[in-house]
């Protein structure tokens, strides 16, 4: 069978947290991760720009033969998703199928909560582009009735400069939690509306009420994405099972692969590619 993986796409590292959570659930079949690490972060850019970078390795997966691809990055999934469901995959490749971590984050959180209050964590982008309030709205089923968000915007270098244990880290987590907390004190359900912020975990569960259900995504994307093939086994036979993971970077190998093994937990071999 010739090779066609599941694309798994981020504009930085955090989307490594979805994948490891993929791998875990389906390791039979062959993954392909591409980080636009060159042109990270994409959080603080304009929809505009979000919509062409992420169009750009739409393509590029597209062209590596993966017939379906996962954009696990809030951000793209906030700001470029839509239009490259509706405008794009019709002429681009109609049978091929380009999926996002908002909805399932969405289906999750209406049913597991108690009291339909809601808290976001996100960047910046992701918290400006309402996807989270309005797809709650839309997708809950009348479950969520108020939906509070924080934009985290110093999270992400935390993260990805290795500076989780620092007492800066402490500092901004704490800080944005208890903003959260002030604007709804009757959350009981939190989204990590961003993929990095697993790693912080330990962290923001310090801050966090034990009684507040923490949502992260790679999980929740890992068993919609189960589910999703279940249903539509007209894709999950076009799928190849090598049980392979290639990493591909647009940033230099050396800086992807010590960052992207702190995600993986484990060494991380990757190659360096050149968008069209």
């Amino acid at each position: 069978m010739k090779y066609a993986p599941i694309g798994v796409f981020d504009s930085g590292y955090g989307g490594l947290t979805v994948l490891k959570e993929l791998v875990d659930t389906l390791p039979e079949y062959d993954f392909l991760y591409l980080g636009d690490n060159a042109r990270t972060p994409y959080g603080t850019r304009s929809f505009d720009v979000v919509y062409k970078y992420t169009l750009q390795c739409v393509k590029y997966l597209f062209s590596q033969g993966c017939p379906l691809i996962i954009i696990a990055c809030n951000t793209a999934s906030a700001k470029a998703l839509r239009n490259i469901q509706m405008l794009d995959l019709p002429t681009l490749a109609p049978d091929n199928r380009v999926l996002g971590v908002i909805r399932p984050s969405v289906e999750k959180v209406a049913e597991i909560t108690q009291n339909g209050h809601v808290g976001v964590l996100g960047t910046v982008g992701t918290v400006s582009s309402e996807s989270y309030p309005i797809e709650l709205e839309k997708w809950s089923g009348g479950r969520v009735k108020s939906t509070v968000q924080e934009a985290c915007p110093m999270w992400v270098p935390i993260v990805e400069n290795n500076e989780i244990e620092t007492e800066g880290a402490e500092f901004f987590v704490k800080k944005n939690i208890l903003n959260i907390l002030q604007k709804d004190k009757t959350i009981d359900t939190l989204i990590l509306g961003c993929t990095h912020y697993p790693l912080l975990e330990n962290l923001i569960r310090k801050y966090v009420p034990e009684q507040i259900e923490i949502l992260k995504q790679g999980h929740i994307v890992a068993e919609k994405l189960t589910d999703y093939l279940e249903r539509h086994p007209e894709m999950e036979v076009r799928l190849s099972k090598g049980g392979s993971i290639d990493y591909r970077t647009t940033e230099s190998t050396g800086t992807f692969e010590s960052k992207a093994s702190l995600f993986m937990g484990q060494d991380v071999k990757a190659s360096t590619i050149v968008l069209p």
